[in-house]
Order: structure tokens, then sequence, then C-alpha cells
């Protein structure tokens, strides 16, 4: 029988595709998201179709739900996990920070809890750059301090590294953490950059150029994160089934070449075939001037790559973006 992984989150963006590729390699997958008015729900439900599969259980839940885990693992009896979901967004943390203790402190906790409860052989789970915060030093490396977080998202998500640390320790949990660099692609978040300019871009309206063009994000295509994701996944329960004690890693998941935002919007226009027009503002409190991905480790222990340069990524996107009908 085929192993059977829990993917929280399977609605959103990379857990989307996450399930994709897990689903075409034959697993078994059960997708639990909460369906949350985020963002529209209805291209949350549009991503699901994309997932109707003999294989595929979809599981309306949220994470902060302790009893509803616990009844989901003890009914499901998983093989492993891929904790993709939270509640996304540096500046809404600045709104809502309600929003990202119960789904990002509270239910991490139920997702470990559970792990302990009912082991799993592997839990890959998300964290994110925006650890790093206001470090200065590049490229972006697992063993840079990282203890000045710029928002409450970054706060939030540095707990879950060390919550996950602490379970290795104490319950023998092995677990993977992912430092995710600027996710983008089809069937991207809205509140992101891309589909923030793509939708202005096609709409005749001004785009916001924070920190006055002078920002550096490490782009990573939709694609070479999932593949990612998917590799880590596999490459711990491997570890797991060889008799490899139990341990805590953390990695960066990126492309590891920063492009000037400028750059970024310019290939964009050249795709779309409209010319943005462009409003240049101070930077936004937090957000940080550059990220940039060390993946030499990743690579290593995993046969990690991220080849899709940004003009292909960037020409999949608008494509996407034009015929989806935004």
């Amino acid at each position: 029988m085929s192993k059977k992984i829990l993917v929280t989150g399977a609605a959103g963006f990379i857990g989307c595709e996450v399930s994709l590729i897990l689903l075409s390699k034959g697993y078994q997958v059960v997708g639990l998201d909460n369906m949350n008015s985020y963002y529209q729900v209805s291209l949350k439900e549009a991503r699901l179709k994309r997932l109707d599969n003999a294989n595929f259980k979809f599981v309306r839940m949220d994470l902060a739900d302790a009893a509803g885990m616990i009844s989901l693992f003890e009914t499901e009896h998983f093989d492993a996990v891929v904790h993709l979901g939270a509640q996304a967004g540096v500046r809404y943390s600045l709104q809502n920070p309600q929003a990202y203790i119960d789904s990002n402190v509270t239910g991490f906790l139920n997702v470990l809890e559970c792990c302990r409860k009912f082991p799993v052989t592997h839990l890959t789970y998300a964290s994110s750059s925006s650890v790093y915060g206001r470090n200065t030093k590049t490229p972006f490396c697992t063993e840079d301090p990282v203890c000045k977080p710029s928002s409450l998202y970054a706060a939030t998500k540095r707990s879950n590294e060390l919550m996950a640390e602490t379970y290795c320790h104490l319950f023998k949990i092995n677990a993977t953490g992912l430092r995710f660099f600027t996710v983008y692609g089809p069937w991207g978040r809205p509140d992101m950059a891309p589909w923030l300019f793509a939708d202005a871009i096609m709409h005749d309206r001004p785009i916001k150029i924070f920190n006055n063009g002078n920002m550096m994000r490490d782009f990573t295509y939709i694609a070479d994160i999932a593949g990612g994701v998917v590799k880590v996944l596999e490459t711990g329960m491997d570890r797991a089934a060889g008799g490899t004690a139990p341990e805590c890693r953390l990695y960066n998941i990126g492309h590891g070449d920063p492009v000037n935002l400028l750059d970024f919007v310019k290939t964009l226009e050249k795709h779309l075939g409209k010319t943005a027009e462009k409003i240049y503002l101070p930077m936004q409190p937090g957000d940080v001037e550059v990220t940039w991905a060390d993946t030499k480790a990743l690579e290593r222990d995993t046969g990690y790559t991220a080849d899709t340069n940004l003009d292909t990524g960037i020409k999949a996107f608008a494509e996407w973006f034009k015929g989806y009908g935004v």
C-alpha cells in the first residue's frame, strides 16, 4: 500500500503544488485547509479542483482545533507530514497579530503534539526567509544568527523552528524546516508582489515600488520549490527507514540568485505586454532590503536544484494570470 501523507495548507499556493507532485508519485494524500478568507476563497477552491484524484482526500479543518487534529491523526495513520498551513503575509501581521499566534504557533504545536502521539517517519514544515530579519550578511545561511525579526510573522516562524528542535530532542521526532525565499508562479497568492503588480498593470493602475526600488529578492519558481519540498520529505523518510537517529534539520530553499525589484518589474512588463506606471515610496514597516538564499546544504543533502530562470518563470506566471481571468 502506498504511503499516506498529510499536507496542511493543501489549498494554498505551495501546498497544492506539493500535493500534485506527491499524487503523481503514487502517494495517498490527505489535504487539510481551513479555507479562511485572508484572500479570495474562490482561488483556493480552484486549486483544490486541480487535486481531483482517487488518492486525494480533502479535510476542512483549522490547525488550532486540537481535538479535531487528534481525531484526524488517530483515524488516518499518516506515514509522514508536510506542514505548509499557516497564516501568511508579513504586512498583515501588523494588522491582525492574533491570527498568527492561533495558526502559526498554536497550530504548529498541535501538529507537533499529533506527531508525538501518533508517530510519523518524518515531519517537513515551512519556515521562512523572514526569520533572517535585519541580518545584513549575504547570502543568508542557516548558521547565521536570527535574533532580530522584523515582523511578528517572522517571529512565529522562528518559534516554529525552536519548537521543532525541542520536540526532536524530547520526543525523537524527525523534522526538517525549510526557509522559503519569495516563491512565485502560476496559482500564486494575491497578496504577493507578482500578483499585485500584474493586477495593477493589467487594470492601468500604478504600482507601488517601496524603498524607491532599492530592493533585492531571491525569487524562486513554484515548481522548483515544490519539487524541493518533496525531495526533503523523501530524503527524511529514507533516513528514518535506514535507521538514522531522529534529527532536526534546517535548510534554505530558494534560487540563490537575487534579482533587483525593478528588473523583476521590467520582466513582468515584457510578458504582460504593458508598461507599468510606478509610484516610488519609502520602505514599509516589516520589510527588508535583501533576501538571498545559500542553498548549498540543501543541494548537497537532497540533490535540490532551482533551475527555472526569471524570464521563464515570469512568462509562465504572466500567461497563467492573463488566462485565469483576473
